[in-house]
């Protein structure tokens, strides 16, 4: 069954998650100054006119297309949780930590911190990430509790998490510049071990 043949509302859902995954695919590599509306939309495959049509603003556009994409990581990431939870020890927490720290370092962290640089120098756009970002970094904090087997109630758990996943972040920074799986290895081994004495 070709496209034209999906019911009017599929073919919109399909067009506007095109959109999205090329929005942050264009971010990831062009940033935010090569990233206009018409190029996502040549990317998807569409006109100009039907991105309009699902994003009315560029804004508009790739806020949701990192918000999109971030709903994806983190539904991959509780999808581990079942599998993860099978696990204890010190090889639960070296699971836990390699999936966080891919979580900053793919393509939506590449996309996510273009639209952060952007979101510093237009108000537009400040607003929608400042509550994207938040909305976001709860629940990865969240994931990370749960996946890493944490008690928040005992003092000094949750700044180490939060320590942790800010480590991540600068993990992700680094990769954006160099190679840095080399290092990331070494330093996901060290995490896995101070994680799993304090945790």
């Amino acid at each position: 069954m070709g496209p034209l043949s999906l019911p009017k509302q599929d073919r919109s859902r399909a067009t506007r998650q095109r959109l999205l995954e090329a929005a942050v695919a264009c971010l990831a590599e062009r940033g935010w100054g090569g990233s206009t509306v018409s190029v996502v939309a040549e990317r998807a495959g569409v006109s100009r006119g039907a991105a309009q049509h699902h994003f009315r603003t560029r804004e508009e556009l790739f806020t949701a297309a990192v918000e999109y994409v971030a709903e994806q990581r983190s539904a991959a990431v509780r999808g581990l949780l079942p599998q993860v939870q099978l696990i204890t020890g010190p090889a639960r927490t070296h699971m836990a930590v390699g999936q966080l720290v891919d979580l900053c370092t793919g393509p939506l962290f590449r996309a996510a911190l273009h639209l952060w640089v952007a979101a510093s120098d237009d108000d537009a756009l400040r607003t929608p990430v400042t509550e994207l970002e938040a909305r976001v970094g709860r629940e990865v904090h969240r994931m990370a509790v749960e996946l890493l087997g944490a008690d928040e109630r005992r003092p000094g758990v949750r700044e180490t998490v939060q320590g942790f996943l800010d480590m991540c972040r600068g993990l992700g920074l680094a990769h954006l510049l160099t190679d840095d799986t080399a290092r990331r290895e070494r330093v996901v081994r060290h995490w896995t071990a101070v994680l799993s004495n304090l945790l």
